[in-house]
């Protein structure tokens, strides 16, 4: 059943509030790391899903605006905004941010997939066991495969089936893709260190797009 946009909103929220959670014990240098969102520190990233959080349609258009249309100059402004003087400081801003109903736009699923994606990215290369909810990274693989929206995903999911090993996610007709829903909405959003988790005779096509 697809979900609400109810659900999709207690889906984010849940979402933030166990990145949260996973967050409040990382050390300086930790919060330092590189993520897997290229050029971002932990920190970086942490600081971005509070601007996703903090962020209305109308202040979304300003900033864009003010940079001139260039997202990356878009979301440095807004990462130096809402980092704290120190990561405990950035965290507690994103904590407090994590019940918010504020968004870009109202393609809710699109910003469920910021903290799933986002979230991946600083877990990932910390070690972090936590995975997504099998109901959060379903909702992001359906919408992800039905338009490029952020992350070119409807294109990278063109002519091939996707199988969620762990969940009913399903999509597509060709060369076979198979693994959990969290690597293929993660591979889906460009990340090719999940390209490894996958199997299939569609892999390879994958590695060639991303």
């Amino acid at each position: 059943m697809t979900a609400t946009r109810d659900d999709l909103q207690d889906l984010t929220t849940a979402a933030r509030v166990d990145l949260a959670d996973d967050l409040a014990a990382l050390t300086d240098a930790q919060w330092a790391a590189p993520s897997l969102c290229a050029g971002w520190t932990v920190e970086d990233t942490v600081a971005h899903l509070t601007s996703a959080a903090s962020m209305t349609p109308f202040r979304w258009i300003r900033s864009m605006l003010g940079a001139g249309f260039r997202p990356d100059v878009h979301n440095r402004r807004r990462i130096a905004e809402h980092r704290g003087a120190t990561p405990a400081e950035t965290l507690a801003r994103f904590r407090a941010a994590a019940g918010s109903t504020r968004a870009p736009s109202g393609h809710t699923a699109a910003w469920l997939g910021e903290v799933v994606v986002h979230g991946q990215d600083i877990r990932r290369p910390l070690g972090l066991a936590r995975v997504p909810s099998i109901e959060a990274s379903t909702a992001v693989a359906e919408f992800f495969v039905s338009r490029n929206f952020a992350v070119n995903s409807r294109t990278v999911a063109d002519g091939l089936r996707l199988d969620a090993a762990d969940g009913p996610f399903t999509s597509g007709d060709g060369p076979l893709v198979r693994g959990t829903t969290e690597a293929i909405v993660m591979v889906l959003a460009g990340r090719a260190a999940y390209l490894d988790d996958l199997t299939g005779d569609g892999v390879a096509t994958l590695r060639e797009r991303i």
